[in-house]
């Protein structure tokens, strides 16, 4: 069975994954908590780490089957056939979520282009590339995932 990347209606990634989960269907809606404010208080909520997708591991010929799900739009393709995320991709997420060291970066030391070896963390294994640098954070091309990493600075 393969993780495929389910695309939703916006703000319905959690509505889709107990949806998927009450009808038997493993799913994974990552998750980080953010403090929000309005108007009278601020609250930490659960908002999905991805806008609008949801990870589903499906066999190839129950793909349908996420379609009897109110809010579930489409599967996402690359290069013409949908989009497979390999186990350990799913894994380093979850592994990163659940990591509660903090990451300690010196920017001052960095330039845009430059690549770096990360030392520490889930992703300590990884080759990045530093494309942006402001104040309160960086943005770092993870090549070999396929992915950009927004990391703040403390």
């Amino acid at each position: 069975m393969n993780w495929y990347v389910v695309y939703t209606k916006p703000k319905w990634e959690k509505k889709v994954a107990a949806q998927l989960q009450n009808n038997g269907i493993e799913c994974y809606c990552p998750v980080v908590v953010q403090l929000r404010q309005w108007s009278d208080r601020k609250k930490k909520v659960e908002v999905p780490l991805f806008n609008s997708y949801v990870f589903v591991r499906l066999a190839e010929n129950d793909r349908n089957a996420v379609f009897d799900n109110v809010g579930v739009v489409r599967y996402l393709f690359w290069l013409g056939k949908p989009a497979i995320v390999r186990d350990d991709e799913i894994n380093i997420i979850k592994k990163w979520l659940n990591t509660s060291d903090s990451i300690d970066v010196e920017v001052a030391s960095y330039h845009i282009g430059d690549s770096i070896a990360l030392e520490s963390g889930p992703f300590s294994t990884q080759k990045a590339t530093i494309k942006e640098i402001t104040n309160t954070h960086f943005v770092l091309v993870l090549e070999s995932l396929g992915c950009v990493l927004k990391m703040k600075i403390k």
